[in-house]
């Protein structure tokens, strides 16, 4: 029988954000905005609900005490709240959303001390207060909006708190359940933040897996085509150069007829080891067939293209096969004109990789 699971949100949270989201600043965006697309339509409602029901709150209040402010004026905060929330939800940005949830606390804060006005000591006129941590525990994207937030709901009541003849007794009471209410805020975003993230991870795993070849773990054909296609755009926005690499692994056949599949696939997992060693971070890898891969080079010209297939070519012979070094041929194009579709060029890479083919295989050719 497997252990127990501990379950530790807190630190689990900090294990998992520190090592896989804190040092890819690339993933760590790609979070916030999968945070952002999954939590924006509940920020919306929670913003919408609080407006409503601070509107109520007011209402019912005027009902139950009398206060030295004037009803509308009390209501100042409605309005505002309720063009927040129509704000949220047209708004994908992780950053703005933040700051629309954070002007809704802030709001939502200015409203209480509105309320407490003219309320008598011993009065539950804090509750609206002690509520807000725990209500919106579970809606920020981040640390530092999470914290600003805690911060705005610990502090905002201290005005009036502070202008009343609040006694000290009532002031450790807040104190108090302040405390337990952002710590147990603290404990359901860990929850939350804990279940999202393996969420993300699971659906990223999945994404990786749709797109890319299980052996080699390059792209696949489709999703090397796709991308290829942006960069394409990119470049050609851009007026820089790019040229297509078609690699052919060299009497493939021969060895996986001779030494079986398993050398074959040995093989295979080299070359797009080499691949990988041999490119850069801008560059494209794909696996567009079964001993085929192309690279798609932004930025770099015929000449330039040359040099790297060059040093490709030569370092593939270090990859040994059970019947001699690996080989393979290269063929070259780069995009000839603005527009040209990212499937021409790879069809003319590949007739460039079989001109080098009809020469005698462990060459270069350019198209």
């Amino acid at each position: 029988m497997s252990p127990p699971v501990r379950f530790t949100p807190i630190r689990m949270h900090a294990l998992l954000t520190r090592r896989r989201l804190a040092d890819n600043p690339d993933q760590h965006r790609d979070y916030t905005r999968y945070l952002a697309q999954r939590m924006g339509p509940m920020i919306h409602a929670l913003m919408l609900v609080a407006g409503l029901a601070y509107l109520v709150a007011i209402s019912a209040g005027t009902l139950v005490h009398a206060s030295p402010l004037s009803w509308s004026l009390r209501l100042a905060p409605v309005l505002p709240l309720l063009l927040l929330a129509a704000l949220a939800r047209r708004v994908q940005q992780p950053r703005l959303l933040s700051l629309l949830a954070l002007l809704c606390v802030a709001l939502l804060e200015i409203g209480v001390n509105l309320d407490g006005i003219g309320h008598l000591p011993g009065q539950p006129w804090i509750m609206p207060g002690l509520l807000l941590p725990v209500a919106s525990s579970v809606v920020w994207l981040e640390t530092w909006d999470f914290a600003i937030a805690m911060a705005l709901c610990a502090f905002g009541p201290l005005p009036m708190l502070l202008s009343s003849a609040t006694s000290g007794m009532h002031m450790v009471q807040y104190l108090v359940y302040m405390v337990i209410a952002i710590a147990l805020s603290a404990v359901l975003r860990a929850f939350m933040t804990r279940t999202l993230f393996e969420q993300y991870r699971l659906e990223r795993q999945l994404r990786e897996q749709v797109n890319t070849d299980g052996l080699t773990g390059l792209l696949l054909r489709n999703r090397f085509l796709e991308l290829g296609r942006l960069a394409l755009c990119d470049i050609s926005r851009q007026q820089k150069p790019m040229c297509m690499l078609f690699l052919d692994a060299d009497h493939f056949k021969q060895l996986n007829d001779d030494h079986g599949h398993a050398a074959g696939d040995d093989a295979l997992v080299a070359l797009a080891a080499t691949l990988r060693a041999q490119t850069r971070e801008t560059d494209l890898i794909g696996r567009i067939g079964g001993e085929e891969f192309a690279l798609l080079l932004p930025g770099l010209n015929l000449r330039q293209a040359g040099e790297r297939a060059e040093r490709l070519r030569l370092a593939v012979h270090s990859i040994r096969r059970p019947d001699g070094a690996l080989t393979v041929s290269i063929g070259i194009a780069e995009c000839s004109h603005v527009g040209e579709a990212i499937e021409s060029l790879l069809a003319r890479a590949d007739q460039a990789m079989r001109r080098a083919k009809n020469g005698g295989r462990d060459r270069v050719v350019s198209g």
